[in-house]
């Protein structure tokens, strides 16, 4: 929702500003000019970027229109989800979580969290180091050196897509001046029939100026902000994941473990500390 806010008062005020000041839209119409700046900035992230960053890319855009799945919301079902393992492995012993981390696709603990369920990697990341966990004695400083590592590679391959668009976005501004380049070389042609046709010319090819600047500064780059900001949320929860499982193992009892990962998350996403206990007991 807020892309698509956003993307209407950029929309509105320059062009609103451009009408305003007596401009006409109908000449800011050049679909050669579009298919010139657009067609290669696709082909140079096609050649820049292997399938997997392309393919995040456009999960990451999907993403921006429908709102991260990353709010307040995940994070309570998260640290209750949590909870419940941490409460089942310190009431029933270590080993009687085997089965959950082993199948928590027909875990009865793990299928009351859809949400938290959805995210594959972030599933992999609970019970891997739950199973680390039932099967040996590591200490929490090794074990928190380990998971702060398996985070880092993830941040780094999160915050790929943000990078990736924005260099798109640097790349728009120069794609524009290649269209009005091309532009002015089709100008040439035009010499001898008189200045009202040079002028409508030179006109389109300023167009491919202005589109490669307004793409790249009011669309393509805030956009690649905005997945940047996207994968810090998603880190959170590595880190909130991290905090609860680090303080379990040094012996701290399950509500307690929670509210360590509680206090890593960011604070306008954060629930309160009532909020959560009734949460997990509402679970």
């Amino acid at each position: 929702m807020a892309l698509i806010i956003g993307a209407v008062i950029v929309v509105a005020c320059v062009l609103g500003g451009f009408v305003l000041h007596g401009g006409t839209l109908l000449v800011l119409w050049q679909p050669t000019e579009v298919l010139i700046i657009f067609g290669a900035a696709l082909g140079s992230f096609i050649i820049a970027n292997p399938p997997n960053i392309i393919k995040q890319v456009f999960q990451g855009f999907i993403r921006l229109l429908v709102g991260s799945p990353f709010n307040k919301a995940f994070y309570l079902d998260l640290l209750s989800l949590l909870y419940d393992i941490f409460d089942k492995s310190r009431k029933q012993g270590v080993m009687a979580i085997e089965e959950d981390i082993e199948n928590p696709e027909s875990s009865q603990i793990f299928s009351r969290y859809p949400a938290v369920a959805k995210s594959k990697e972030l599933m992999a990341f609970i019970t891997d180091y739950m199973r680390i966990i039932s099967s040996g004695n590591m200490a929490p400083h090794e074990l928190e050196g380990m998971m702060d590592s398996e985070i880092d590679s993830r941040h780094h391959e999160l915050e790929e897509p943000s990078h990736a668009v924005n260099k798109i976005a640097d790349a728009l501004p120069g794609l524009g001046i290649v269209a009005a380049v091309l532009g002015i070389v089709i100008t040439m042609n035009f010499l001898s029939e008189g200045p009202e046709r040079i002028g409508l010319s030179v006109a389109a090819a300023l167009v491919g100026t202005f589109l490669g600047i307004f793409m790249g500064y009011g669309f393509v780059g805030p956009m690649s902000i905005a997945l940047e900001h996207s994968a810090k949320y998603e880190i959170k929860a590595y880190e909130c994941v991290k905090a609860a499982v680090v303080a379990t193992v040094s012996g701290q009892a399950p509500q307690m473990a929670i509210e360590f990962g509680r206090k890593s998350l960011p604070t306008h996403k954060r629930p309160g500390f009532q909020e959560l206990n009734d949460h997990v007991r509402s679970k």
